[in-house]
């Protein structure tokens, strides 16, 4: 019975998994336009794998409510969830990254001559993020709030890029597969993980709102966000997470 949780926690890694299979054979198309432009058709593997995705990060919770639930905490699931998250919410978000810059230069009559230097700066996500659990693992300041945005967190803003994209959220597609709103958001996302910025963590304290007024602040303005920009309210949902962090960071240390 206490193995439960690890095997929810390899269940996060079995979508990661298959994310990443999805992620690496996406079969988008290229529609040459009358103005005499190139279109990027979203193919619609590289939005199951952010669902599968989004599951892990239900499933990532689950393993943690149920290896308190069980008292099955153990030294060995902390190893396996630092794990599973890196291929998860690291490796996945940076293939993401990696075919999004791809689908970018992809628009351009030079696109075969694009080098795949161009597209290795997607890795940084996956480089950060490692970091991020490395340093979580051995740092005790992080029993209350976190230093540096969380893994998963940042795995979330990265997945919902290819929603926005494939339900046509606010008509972003142009923007998001603009090369230097990409690599923008990589280094910034990067640089947010593996920072020493005090970040408020998701786990309520108790059921007053005095002792989790941060925390109520975020998820009201989540809910208009998401009610208002759907699939696009995550990225920035991450953003206010961060910027909410930030200026109310007195009250989350």
């Amino acid at each position: 019975m206490k193995q439960i949780p690890n095997l929810f926690t390899l269940l996060n890694l079995v979508c990661g998994c298959i994310a990443i299979i999805l992620i690496l054979q996406p079969g988008e198309s290229i529609i040459a336009t009358e103005a005499g432009s190139f279109q990027i058709n979203m193919p619609e593997k590289l939005a199951y794998a952010s669902f599968f995705i989004f599951a892990a990060g239900i499933i990532d919770f689950l393993d943690g409510f149920l290896a308190r639930l069980m008292k099955a905490s153990s030294e060995m699931g902390k190893q396996l969830d630092s794990l599973s998250d890196a291929v998860t919410f690291g490796v996945a978000p940076a293939m993401i990254m990696y075919q999004l810059l791809r689908m970018s230069y992809l628009k351009e009559e030079s696109a075969l001559d694009t080098s795949i230097w161009m597209l290795l700066p997607a890795l940084l996500i996956a480089c950060c993020a490692v970091w991020r659990l490395a340093k979580f693992n051995i740092d005790e300041r992080q029993s209350i709030s976190f230093r540096g945005v969380p893994t998963p967190i940042t795995g979330f803003a990265v997945a919902a890029l290819p929603l926005v994209i494939w339900y046509n959220s606010w008509n972003l597609t142009d923007v998001i597969l603009n090369r230097w709103v990409l690599y923008s958001f990589t280094v910034l996302i990067s640089y947010l993980m593996v920072s020493d910025l005090p970040i408020m963590s998701l786990k309520f304290k108790d059921y007053s709102f005095k002792n989790n007024q941060p925390k109520v602040i975020l998820l009201v303005l989540a809910v208009v966000l998401a009610i208002v920009f759907q699939w696009a309210a995550i990225p920035l949902i991450y953003l206010t997470y961060v910027v909410l962090s930030l200026l109310l960071r007195k009250q989350i240390s």
